[in-house]
């Protein structure tokens, strides 16, 4: 089964299409009428789904609000500059460098530099 992925409304909404191609169940914030939602009713939404939270929000990355292994996982992007392409190339290579299928519950921050990732201590 393929990891189902949820892009926060702060990203551009292409990054849900990138994903599909990638063959992973991907939807909006947005699509599904949840902007403006505060956080924490977002964050306990897309959990209810199972999803994979890819955001530029770096209150869902944080680690004591969020312990890698409480939840579905969440992808942080941090490019250099806002744009369209700067996130796209983070996703890209997020796709190419994180195996999400063996990563459930992990909290991933992606940058031009590479890849971090902070996974469940248990076993």
């Amino acid at each position: 089964m393929s990891a189902r992925i949820k892009v926060d409304e702060d990203l551009p909404q292409l990054i849900a299409e990138v994903f599909t191609s990638h063959g992973y169940d991907a939807t909006t914030v947005v699509r599904q009428g949840w902007q403006g939602l505060p956080d924490e009713t977002l964050w306990e939404r897309i959990q209810a789904e199972g999803r994979w939270l890819i955001t530029g929000d770096k209150g869902f990355a944080d680690l004591r609000l969020h312990p890698p292994g409480t939840h579905a996982g969440v992808i942080l992007l941090r490019p250099q500059e806002e744009s369209r392409r700067a996130y796209l190339e983070l996703v890209e290579a997020a796709l190419e460098l994180l195996d999400l299928e063996n990563s459930p519950g992990a909290v991933a921050v992606v940058t031009h530099r590479g890849l971090r990732v902070r996974r469940s201590a248990k076993k």
